[in-house]
């Protein structure tokens, strides 16, 4: 068969069931189950494309805005990385076996971050909360460094700034300090304009031993948002985009998919607006030639981090119209899978990721109806790519492409 596009939307943070292990290494995630708790709780929800992708068969229950689809192609897939991570499920996605991270919170590094930076001729002070005493940094009165305190807890340092005030690649030079000091999986450098020091401090919030700044309640994501997410453990030579785009192919990354993945030979688009990240798979899916297509929806796991059960239940609403325009546009060649990275239960009680399952819906001319059971890692979707267009195999992951109907 020839082949032409393949298609990933991730719903970011849109899970279908705890994981088994949840009991052992995050009870606070115990009943989750994102996707169920949004129709419970919003009962006049109707999702017409992701029920006839087959929404509904994957969490075994249906609702009146949910039937049971007769012909759809689905499954699931369990998270390999630990916890419940955006940049590690996306790194998991694109093939890459997960490393064990080490959690820590800035308190750990603030006195050597701060000594190097200060080398480097940076002006730094440091602020202290009054109520705890945790302290994060200030750097030319225009960029923050301190605790991510959306994701996990320890998992990640941001380096948060006024792009009005600080020039971003000024950021980034901040930014790769941090990381060569950090022992956390991440540090993420991102910034935005209409927003100053002020704007960062007000939204500053603690969680345990841990301080930072809030970025949604910043406003840092709504105008001229940048953003680099810097890992480690991560080889970008044995996942999906590097060895699709150096055979040749287009790859596009759109959405926070842009932000937290490698893309050495093709384009990325950091995209925060739900209809906007779709409307640019649509316009990229019906262009002529072949194309991989990654793009992220981040705007369902901010409303879960805001718990905000009706305002995640709209951008659903909105996913779902475009998904159907992508999945109406396909031809007989092309295959989508509409998947997530993780979990965020917004009304699990905390304003964290939670540890789920993901679902995986396929659309595939000729694709056989029924599930293609539980996958074990969220790699076996990058494998799968790399697979379609003959592009070797990524670190980690099984295809399932000839379960798809694809030869």
């Amino acid at each position: 068969m020839d082949r032409g596009k393949f298609v990933i939307v991730v719903l970011d943070g849109f899970g279908v069931g705890q994981m088994k292990d949840v009991s052992e290494v995050r009870p606070s995630d115990i009943g989750a189950n994102t996707c169920i708790h949004i129709f419970e709780e919003c009962p006049g929800l109707h999702l017409p494309a992701l029920s006839r992708l087959g929404l509904a068969n994957v969490i075994g229950f249906e609702f009146d805005g949910l039937p049971f689809s007769k012909s759809a192609t689905w499954g699931s897939a369990e998270l390999a990385h630990q916890g419940a991570d955006t940049f590690y499920g996306h790194q998991e996605i694109m093939g890459t076996r997960p490393p064990v991270p080490v959690p820590e919170p800035f308190q750990v590094a603030i006195e050597q971050v701060m000594r190097e930076l200060s080398n480097a001729g940076y002006s730094v002070r440091v602020e202290t909360s009054r109520s705890s005493g945790l302290r994060f940094l200030i750097v030319n009165e225009a960029c923050t460094v301190a605790d991510n305190v959306e994701c996990d807890p320890g998992q990640a340092f941001n380096v948060t700034a006024s792009l009005d005030d600080m020039e971003f690649e000024t950021e980034l030079s901040i930014g790769r300090i941090v990381r060569s000091i950090a022992r956390t999986p991440r540090v993420i450098t991102f910034g935005g304009r209409g927003v100053h020091l002020e704007n960062l401090l007000a939204a500053v919030e603690e969680h345990g031993g841990y301080i930072g700044i809030n970025a949604p309640a910043s406003g840092v994501y709504s105008n001229d948002y940048h953003c680099i997410h810097m890992g480690y453990g991560v080889d970008e030579t044995v996942q999906a985009p590097y060895l699709i785009g150096s055979s040749g192919i287009d790859v596009r990354l759109l959405g926070k998919a842009a932000d937290v993945c490698a893309n050495k030979f093709g384009q990325s688009e950091s995209i925060v607006d739900t209809k906007t990240v779709l409307g640019r798979t649509l316009a990229l899916v019906e262009e002529p030639g072949q194309r991989f297509i990654c793009a992220n929806v981040q705007e369902t796991d901010l409303m879960g981090h805001r718990e905000n059960v009706e305002g995640y239940a709209e951008i659903l609403r909105v996913a779902d119209g475009g998904i159907d325009k992508i999945a109406n546009s396909l031809r007989p060649e092309d295959v989508l899978v509409v998947m997530a990275d993780h979990g965020n239960d917004p009304t699990i009680g905390h304003p964290h990721h939670t540890r789920e399952r993901v679902p995986l819906l396929i659309a595939h001319n000729g694709a056989p109806v029924g599930s293609i059971g539980t996958r074990k890692t969220l790699s076996d979707v990058g494998a799968t790519a790399c697979e379609y267009f003959d592009a070797g195999k990524p670190q980690n992951g099984e295809s399932f492409l000839a379960k798809i109907g694809v030869r």
